[in-house]
């Protein structure tokens, strides 16, 4: 009797991690391993979150997978970031909208921007660079040129210190050219996959050289904002404004426009440019629209 009651008791024994809950079921820890191996983070998310689902005794061990995988990226990542000279890990993107009229008046328009980032651990870099130019029947009615440089130091997840110099030439508001330095501090008010929304305040200074020849450098303040909801996968609503405060004069700039993507890297956008000078040295007032239709290309 003894004897046949081994291998009946072996028969009937519950596998180990069915016995204990905390045990992860091979199958499920395969399926999980296989995700985090191919790497893509919402794969991972998805994997993980059935896992937690079907296996709530095993949430621990599936967390402790997930951080560990994140960990090594990171690891690698910061590692790739150190090692990399100046000149590599630069994304960017370029757009470009236009139009050309013939007939009984002759007018033609161009508009580009072309912006280039460089985020490491804590420092990032952009450049960026646009033109508008506008002519009809002989004469220029729009000129404007813009290039401008932005470092940010990153002191916590939120709080960022920043720079900033840039270039204008406008002679629709009289200026031949235009420098402006700043200095200041920013915070990200939302940080989450729908919503960013950050924010920046500073001194400046500001020197201009009129068309006419005239010189003058006035000291002020900056702000900024940028705002970036993205209502889709494909298409994304943003919003960015900068603005001076210089003693009795006030200028502003801001930027609004909806793009959605065509292709993998390539993206439609239509927007609406506001710029505004409460006083000039050629004009008391000064408030120009644009829209424009665009195409982009990331790399």
């Amino acid at each position: 009797m003894r004897a046949c009651l081994i291998p009946l008791a072996l028969f009937f024994t519950t596998p180990a991690y069915a016995a204990d809950p905390a045990l992860l079921p091979p199958s499920v820890r395969e399926m999980l391993e296989a995700a985090i191996a191919n790497g893509n983070e919402t794969d991972i998310a998805t994997v993980a979150k059935i896992a937690r689902q079907t296996n709530p005794g095993s949430a621990d061990e599936i967390q402790r997978l997930v951080n560990s995988w994140k960990e090594r990226t990171k690891a690698t990542h910061d590692t790739v970031i150190r090692e990399a000279r100046f000149t590599e890990l630069w994304t960017g993107r370029v757009e470009a909208g236009g139009f050309r009229s013939t007939g009984s008046t002759s007018e033609i328009g161009i508009s580009g921007t072309a912006t280039a980032t460089r985020n490491g651990i804590q420092w990032s870099h952009k450049l960026s660079a646009a033109a508008d130019y506008r002519r009809a029947n002989g004469v220029t009615s729009r000129e404007r040129y813009f290039a401008g440089y932005e470092p940010k130091f990153q002191f916590d997840p939120r709080g960022f210190a920043y720079g900033l110099a840039q270039f204008e030439r406008d002679t629709s508001i009289g200026y031949d050219e235009r420098y402006t330095a700043s200095i200041g501090v920013g915070y990200k008010l939302i940080v989450s996959k729908p919503v960013d929304l950050l924010v920046d305040i500073g001194p400046s200074v500001r020197h201009a050289k009129y068309l006419i020849g005239v010189r003058e450098t006035k000291l002020g303040a900056r702000g900024s904002m940028a705002l970036a909801w993205r209502a889709s996968p494909t298409l994304t609503f943003k919003q960015t404004a900068a603005g001076y405060a210089e003693s009795d004069v006030y200028s502003l700039n801001a930027l609004t426009s909806m793009e959605t993507k065509v292709a993998t890297r390539w993206s439609a956008a239509l927007s609406y440019n506001v710029q505004y000078e409460s006083e000039t040295l050629l004009s008391s007032r000064n408030f120009n629209t644009l829209s424009r239709v665009t195409l982009s290309y990331d790399f």
